[in-house]
C-alpha cells in the first residue's frame, strides 16, 4: 500500500496578541474599580458582573495563551505541535462562563430572601463603563469569531459580560425610579440564563473536538461522495475526519484504485479541493488497488 501525505496547507494562524492585550489590561482594571463600588453600593448584580468580569480575564488569559501555543513549531514526541491547546481553551472558557453563570445564579435566589437596600446611582455609573470596556473589547475579536472556536470563547466572554452590564444598567435605573429591591437579584437570574443559553453552543462544539467529532460545517457523507466519485475511485474505506486545532482540520482515507496510484498531480488537486469545498487542511490519502490477497484490515466501515 502506497500512502501520500498532503504538505501544502496552511498554517498560519491570525494574530491577535493586540487585541489580547488591550483586553486583558481594561478588563483587569475595571474588575478592581467594579468590585469595590459594588461593595459601596451594596449591588449584587455589580458584583456579579465584576465576578464574571473575573472570568473574562481568566479567560482571555487562557484563549490567548492558546493562540500562542499553536503556533509552536512540531516535534518528534508531538507530531501536531500544540494545536489543539486551543480546542482545550475553548472548552475550558465554556465551562468557566458556566461556572460563573451558576455562581450567580445562586447567589440571587439568596438575594430574594434577604433583600438590601442598593445605591442605584452608583450602579448605573459603573456598569455603564463596563459596557463601553467590554463592547468595545468584543469587537477588536468580532472578525475572527467564525474562523476560530478560540477567538469565539474569548469574543463570548466579552459580549456575555457587556450583556450582564446592560442588566446592570437596567436595575439601576429601574431601583432609583421604583426603589424595588427585588429586581437586582432578578435581573442577575434573567443575565444567568442568557450567558448559559450563549454558551451552551460553544461547551458542546469544543467538547466534541475533544472527542475527535468531525467539526461543525463539514458533512462526513458530502466528503466521503466526493471521493468516492474521483476518477478510477471504486471504494472510499477508513475515513477519519477531525480537528488538528480550532482552526484546521485533519483527514485520512483509503482509495482503492485497481488502475494503480494515480501521480501527484491527482494528489495535489484532491488536495486542493477538499480545502476549497470543506475547509480541510491536512488530508492523508492512501491508495490502495483492492488486491484480493492482500485484503485491507481497515476495509469495513466499523473498523477503526
Amino acid at each position: 500500500m502506497s500512502q501520500q501525505n498532503s504538505r501544502g496547507h496552511n498554517h498560519r494562524q491570525a494574530n491577535y496578541n493586540r487585541a489580547f492585550i488591550i483586553s486583558v489590561a481594561l478588563n483587569a482594571g475595571f474588575v478592581i474599580v467594579e468590585a469595590v463600588y459594588g461593595i459601596i453600593a451594596n449591588s449584587l448584580a455589580l458584583l456579579a458582573d465584576a465576578g464574571h468580569n473575573l472570568s473574562d480575564v481568566l479567560g482571555l488569559l487562557l484563549a490567548w495563551g492558546a493562540s500562542i501555543l499553536v503556533r509552536r513549531k512540531t516535534t518528534q514526541r508531538r507530531t501536531y505541535g500544540l494545536r489543539r491547546s486551543s480546542i482545550l481553551a475553548a472548552l475550558l472558557n465554556a465551562v468557566s462562563l458556566l461556572v460563573v453563570a451558576g455562581g450567580i445564579g445562586w447567589e440571587a435566589i439568596q438575594r430574594f430572601r434577604e433583600s438590601a437596600p442598593v445605591a442605584g446611582g452608583t450602579v448605573i455609573a459603573v456598569a455603564a463603563i463596563g459596557i463601553a470596556i467590554n463592547t468595545g473589547s468584543a469587537l477588536m475579536f468580532l472578525s475572527g469569531r467564525k474562523r476560530d472556536l478560540n477567538i469565539r470563547g474569548a469574543f463570548l466572554h466579552l459580549v456575555a459580560d457587556a450583556a450582564v452590564s446592560v442588566g446592570v444598567v437596567l436595575t439601576g435605573i429601574a431601583l432609583v425610579a421604583t426603589g424595588w429591591l427585588w429586581l437586582d437579584p432578578a435581573v442577575s437570574l434573567v443575565v444567568t440564563l442568557i450567558i448559559i443559553v450563549g454558551t451552551w453552543q460553544l461547551f458542546q462544539e469544543s467538547f466534541n473536538l475533544i472527542l475527535d467529532a468531525v467539526p461543525v460545517g463539514i458533512e462526513p457523507l458530502a466528503v466521503r461522495n466526493y471521493l468516492a466519485e474521483l476518477p478510477d475511485v471504486i471504494q472510499v474505506h477508513d475515513l477519519h475526519i477531525w480537528a488538528t486545532s480550532t482552526t484546521e482540520t485533519a483527514l485520512t482515507a483509503h482509495l482503492v484504485m485497481p488502475a494503480g496510484h494515480p501521480g501527484d498531480a491527482f494528489l495535489v488537486r484532491v488536495v486542493r479541493e477538499l480545502h476549497e469545498l470543506f475547509g480541510i487542511d491536512h488530508p492523508t490519502l492512501q491508495i490502495e488497488v483492492g488486491d484480493p490477497s492482500y485484503p485491507c484490515p481497515f476495509a469495513p466501515d466499523n473498523v477503526v
